[in-house]
């Protein structure tokens, strides 16, 4: 009798450790951001190659408003294909996992605008491309931890950058920051575009 329920009894736990499994899986996914647009990405990546193109030849006075500017229209773009990849997904933005994701990035960026003013106004802006590239790959590590697992590596790949961007020459400046905003956002949106849709 006991060698007959020792099977069963086998297969009823295999059974629930695979229901348990699967409930865990599911809860992790709802529990993360999937509307982080790829296809955003990959057109805020472009228009960051075209403001290191036109920041190299724009007079040296002209250079943060270029950057600036780019960074204005990234967030246009980021926020309005975030919506409707959201909408796409059937995810709204201000689900738990949306709110977490939002509340995670936003301070990294915030302190960039605060500390790109301070600098600006000191005439420092040497170090703003190494500081830009550090802060928002510091937002996209803590953001990424309520996403999907691609934008916590791009915010890494973003750390290791904006360091090297902060000790390398001023000159390389543009470089640095078309590999960053512009390869790196182009790289991980056609992956997150390919993987995860839209």
């Amino acid at each position: 009798m006991l060698s007959m329920q020792a099977p069963h009894r086998a297969a009823e736990e295999h059974r629930a450790a695979e229901d348990l499994q699967f409930i865990r899986h599911a809860m992790e996914r709802a529990n993360r951001f999937h509307a982080v647009p790829g296809i955003g990405l990959v057109i805020m990546g472009a228009t960051a190659v075209a403001a290191a193109g036109l920041a190299t030849i724009a007079p040296a006075r002209l250079w943060l408003a270029v950057w600036i500017a780019d960074a204005v229209l990234a967030v246009g773009i980021g926020l309005l294909t975030m919506y409707r990849k959201a909408r796409s997904v059937n995810v709204p933005v201000a689900s738990p996992s949306g709110q977490a994701f939002l509340f995670s990035f936003s301070p990294p960026i915030a302190a960039g605008i605060v500390i790109t003013l301070a600098f600006a106004a000191h005439e420092v802006t040497h170090l703003l491309p190494g500081m830009w590239l550090v802060l928002y790959g510091l937002a996209a590590l803590t953001g990424g931890a309520f996403s999907v697992r691609a934008v916590s590596l791009m915010g890494g790949c973003f750390l290791l950058l904006g360091g090297v961007t902060l000790l390398a020459p001023a000159g390389l400046a543009n470089l640095f920051m078309a590999i960053g905003f512009g390869a790196l956002h182009i790289g991980f949106g056609a992956y997150l575009a390919f993987r995860h849709g839209g």
